[in-house]
């Protein structure tokens, strides 16, 4: 969940204009989408993908916006897992901004380091933590312009923060969400800040949040950067990409991730029976892909 995205199919520069053509699974050409036909068609993807995600959450463990802001930094470059099984020993040690201000550089970075380019990280977080504690008396804030003050904290840091730990309506472009936002052509710009906002033109902005959660959640399942397992894709008949990757739904069924992967399928149960992510670590259950 770092501060980054990248060109993906479909990629450019320009906004979505929703006029281009595609063909569904059938391979039949579907007329030039209008601005309103576009809207209707990202609305019902984002409804198949609540039913197919309701248990879609933030993958970073967190308590308060603190340590949801240092878990979103740390994921820069590595995964929601690999962070959360860090976070607990560093949250021990720092357990808020104040007493992370005061840690010692090469302390903080031995505990880091597992979560990879440790030094650059222990850095940006101690400049953030004793920002927090000089300018806003230890609190994170809660406004995006004064999130995106902090070292090394971007639009989509800023907005992870606000939406999981404040409840403040936010879309967060990191590369699932930009990749998958190109293919479904809700846009074809590359560049994060124009897919937030070409994105949140076809969306009511309540729903921002949850759509972020489940889009990433898709793109780590099932619409992956160099295969997507089209043939077993819920929104297929709703994509404009369909084809891009893996048609044959059994060959598809092979390439899905996480609790989706065969042999699943009692973690995929639990999880749609509403069991923490917490809980399910705690009985065994490995939640990486």
């Amino acid at each position: 969940m770092a501060d980054r995205t990248g060109p993906g199919p479909g990629g450019g520069s320009g906004s979505g204009s929703g006029s281009d053509s595609f063909k569904g699974p059938d391979s039949t050409p579907r007329a030039e989408e209008s601005t309103t036909a576009l809207k209707r068609r990202a609305r019902k993807i984002n409804r198949t993908l609540a039913e197919t995600y309701p248990y879609a959450v933030a993958e970073l463990d967190f308590r308060n916006p603190f340590e949801l802001l240092v878990a979103t930094v740390l994921s820069a470059q590595t995964t929601d897992v690999r962070v959360n099984l860090t976070t607990p020993a560093l949250f021990g040690r720092y357990p808020d901004a104040r007493a992370l201000a005061e840690a010692e550089e090469t302390e903080l970075q031995e505990i880091i380091r597992p979560t990879g380019f440790y030094r650059a990280k222990a850095s940006s977080l101690l400049a953030l933590a004793r920002r927090v504690v000089d300018e806003f008396d230890g609190v994170v804030p809660d406004r995006l312009e004064e999130l995106v003050s902090l070292p090394g904290v971007g639009r989509k840091t800023a907005n992870v923060v606000l939406g999981n730990a404040f409840g403040v309506p936010g879309i967060t472009v990191d590369t699932h969400f930009g990749r998958l936002a190109r293919r479904f052509r809700w846009t074809s710009s590359a560049d994060p800040v124009k897919v937030e906002q070409d994105v949140g033109a076809l969306f009511e902005r309540k729903d921002y949040t949850m759509l972020s959660h489940r889009v990433i959640f898709h793109g780590r399942r099932v619409c992956h950067a160099r295969k997507p397992a089209c043939g077993a894709c819920p929104v297929a008949a709703l994509c404009p990409s369909f084809g891009e990757g893996e048609t044959d739904p059994t060959r598809a069924a092979k390439l899905l991730k996480y609790e989706l992967a065969p042999g699943r399928e009692e973690l995929l149960g639990l999880m749609r029976e509403g069991r923490s992510r917490a809980d399910l670590r705690e009985a065994g259950y490995g939640l990486g892909a």
